[in-house]
């Protein structure tokens, strides 16, 4: 049996992740950890009350960093499922999990079909020269904008330098009404509503046609596949993997 500890227990998504463990063949829940309800405060101290194989969590951008590399430093496993780590950051947790020959797997997103759009947006990319970025999620999320949307445009951008290609000289009247800028001009455009998931669309245009790939979560359930999927891989591995693409 696989040993899990989940941070972020009593979150929206680490309750889902905790039911999926639970009811997994191959898993067993052995720690929840947060900051609020019957947790244990911190990983350190659940893995000295139960040592497990693998961390999955899903916390907090203020947090994730620092918690990933208490777990890559002292051999421990991890799933990240938290947005908002910087490239610099990626980049350290990275060394660290090569130096430390500890499995780390990065997912911006962990529903197939969110991967599947990002996998999609990549391979249209050759073909058009200009594209935008539309992220919308529920108004509770803290960071902007997605990692979704973050590692779709750094896919999309190994395609060429530019997405605004002929595009003329633009004057914002009210700050930011262009969103904000990422790899290869990529413009990214966050909304934050209740009632929403997370939703994501991919608008590609040419002279006399638009291309937009669109996906929508409804349920956080459409995630458990996929995180389930990580930490199988993660336990068997001790590998470094940004992006659930890269083990479908």
């Amino acid at each position: 049996m696989i040993k899990v500890a989940v941070c972020g227990a009593f979150g929206k998504m680490g309750m889902e992740v905790c039911r999926a463990v639970e009811n997994s063949s191959d898993m067993e829940l052995v720690a929840k950890i947060d900051l609020v309800g019957d947790a244990f405060r911190t990983i350190e101290e659940a893995y000295k009350n139960n040592p497990f194989d693998i961390v999955v969590d899903f916390t907090q951008p203020k947090s994730i960093f620092e918690n990933a590399k208490y777990c890559l430093n002292n051999g421990i496993k991890i799933v990240i499922g938290t947005t908002g780590l910087k490239d610099d950051e990626i980049e350290t947790l990275k060394d660290l999990s090569e130096k430390n020959k500890t499995g780390c797997l990065i997912a911006p997103n962990f529903s197939t079909g969110a991967v599947l759009m990002m996998m999609f947006s990549q391979m249209a990319a050759k073909y058009f020269d200009n594209a935008e970025i539309i992220e919308l999620h529920h108004n509770q999320k803290k960071d902007a904008p997605s990692g979704t949307a973050i590692k779709t445009a750094l896919m999309m951008s190994q395609a060429k330098e530019t997405f605004k290609k002929g595009n003329c000289p633009e004057v914002e009247t009210i700050e930011g009404s262009r969103g904000g800028t990422s790899y290869s001009d990529i413009q990214i455009h966050s909304v934050r509503m209740p009632g929403y998931i997370a939703s994501q669309e991919v608008i590609f245009g040419s002279s006399g046609q638009i291309f937009k790939i669109r996906h929508d979560s409804m349920d956080r359930q459409c995630y458990m596949g996929g995180v389930l999927l990580a930490v199988r891989h993660v336990v068997e591995n001790n590998d470094f993997i940004y992006g659930l693409e890269n083990i479908l």
